[in-house]
């Protein structure tokens, strides 16, 4: 087939919708099929045109329907998406109506689609690789964000986490992610300067945050909203606890009985966490065991078939 994944993000962007497009291209092309990546409609048609984000790209899916009748529209929703714009955009609910076929990236997203919709919908749930290499733990207690730099990541939440620690605690944070709201330079070169507990390590190339990750003792996801953030299949394959939100798309990859939830925005609650994940091994090695049991659903090879099944429905 040829297929085109449109993405609102450009070329060389480490946001998530290129990142999870080149996997997906990547992906579709050892199935066989010829892929282009690109952010609109260019003037070519394709058997299969993939969507990633229902509101940002509803003008390219509308002008390949306009200009391709034969072929198929795949909507990926974004937590954007799932937990925003599909609620309250006339533009992403006329999306959603058009696709031939919805992806979400984790089970509990289904419930936020209107019901006239989910037959149409897949569950694809975003793969990771670990490091080739074993990756040394670092010194201390290090924990990890990885993320980029917007409100609705909560980004400065481990920083105020690790402000209430008692002062024998070891324990490091690490934030490796771009700024994407202009705020944030000021506030991570304040928190650098007052805070010898964190350090903003700005943007970092993806072979650097997988070993960030696997030197990490726990990845710290403070986000509010997110559709199922591939950060914690990076995190699985490495082995690394995640202390996260108690939200839907971290529950739907987590599950509901992982002990390594806070409620969103609460500092004090991380806090606990984290000294707990410090001083008790017991409560580290259970966070450890449920990483590696969810592991294998996080395998490139269980995406690519879940690829496979979505063209086959076609």
């Amino acid at each position: 087939m040829r297929i085109r994944i449109i993405t609102p993000a450009p070329p060389r962007s480490r946001k998530g919708n290129r990142i999870s497009a080149l996997r997906w291209a990547g992906l579709l092309r050892e199935l066989g099929h010829r892929v282009w990546i690109q952010q609109g409609y260019e003037g070519e048609c394709a058997d299969v045109v993939i969507v990633m984000h229902a509101l940002k790209s509803a003008v390219a899916a509308a002008e390949f329907r306009t200009s391709c009748k034969a072929f198929k529209l795949v909507l990926l929703l974004t937590g954007t998406d799932v937990y925003g714009d599909i609620h309250t955009s006339p533009v992403a609910r006329d999306a959603l109506a058009a696709a031939d076929r919805l992806v979400v990236l984790q089970p509990l997203a289904l419930d936020q689609l209107p019901a006239r919709h989910r037959r149409r919908a897949h569950v694809i749930v975003q793969s990771a690789t670990a490091p080739r290499a074993a990756v040394p733990r670092a010194r201390g207690c290090q924990v990890c964000v990885v993320g980029h730099l917007r409100d609705v990541k909560d980004p400065m939440l481990a920083a105020k986490a690790s402000r209430l620690l008692p002062g024998e605690s070891k324990i490091r944070v690490v934030h490796a992610g771009s700024i994407l709201e202009a705020k944030y330079e000021r506030l991570t070169r304040a928190e650098n300067t007052a805070n010898p507990r964190y350090r903003y390590a700005g943007e970092l190339p993806r072979g650097r945050v997988m070993r960030l990750l696997a030197a990490s003792r726990a990845l710290v996801l403070s986000s509010c909203s997110e559709g199922g953030a591939n950060v914690i299949s990076e995190a699985a394959v490495c082995g690394t606890p995640v202390l996260a939100t108690r939200i839907d798309g971290n529950v739907g990859l987590l599950g509901a009985d992982y002990p390594g939830y806070f409620e969103c925005g609460d500092a004090a609650a991380l806090a606990a966490l984290m000294l707990r994940l410090e001083h008790d091994l017991a409560f580290e090695h259970d966070l450890q065991r449920r990483m590696r049991a969810l592991a294998p659903q996080f395998k490139p090879a269980r995406e690519k078939q879940a690829l496979r099944k979505l063209l086959a429905s076609l």
